[in-house]
């Protein structure tokens, strides 16, 4: 699961770097204690120990504090929650999607206009308060075609779409 891109992506941006995978990946193969995920990976506990508190923060990971009757320490048992991983998702690309498919609708239905300095991009009724001249520095502002743009979108939303078609089929 964790090798899935879009599962990858979102645990890389929780863990911070992709070097401290290994963490995620221990806890998904059933290693429970910090100690023991630090001894397979070869990643310092305490670093261990703040990725696994992130990962508990985002609902990824979940814990079971035990005492042990001996040394009288607490023992964390570790758990992967594969479950809030695929919600996670499934919820960050359809607000994604929303937020595609809102700024099509945006683009295709309007025109813009641009400063020739690059100060401004304003779409025909905020241009036409300005009376088509550039608020920052007064040039007249310019017709910008936005067909590149659109199609960029629609490619974008054909992405989004078929990869989270692929995981979803993939996680049932």
């Amino acid at each position: 699961m964790i090798d899935d891109p879009l599962v990858k992506q979102l645990l890389t941006s929780i863990v911070e770097d992709e070097s401290n995978l290994p963490i995620v990946q221990a806890l998904n193969d059933g290693i429970e204690t910090d100690e023991e995920i630090a001894n397979e990976t070869g990643i310092k506990l305490n670093i261990v120990r703040k990725i696994l508190y992130r990962l508990y923060d985002m609902g990824i990971a979940s814990y079971k504090r035990s005492k042990d009757p001996e040394t009288q320490w607490f023992t964390y048992s570790w758990k992967f929650e594969k479950e809030e991983i695929i919600n996670r998702i499934i919820k960050d690309s359809e607000k994604y999607l929303d937020m595609l498919n809102e700024e099509l609708e945006r683009e295709s239905n309007n025109m813009f206009f641009i400063c020739p300095q690059g100060h401004v991009r304003l779409d025909f009724d905020e241009a036409s308060d300005y009376e088509f001249l550039c608020p920052a520095c007064g040039e007249e502002l310019e017709f910008q075609d936005n067909t590149e743009t659109i199609e960029q979108i629609k490619e974008d939303i054909k992405m989004v779409e078929s990869n989270f078609k692929s995981f979803t089929e993939k996680n049932k």
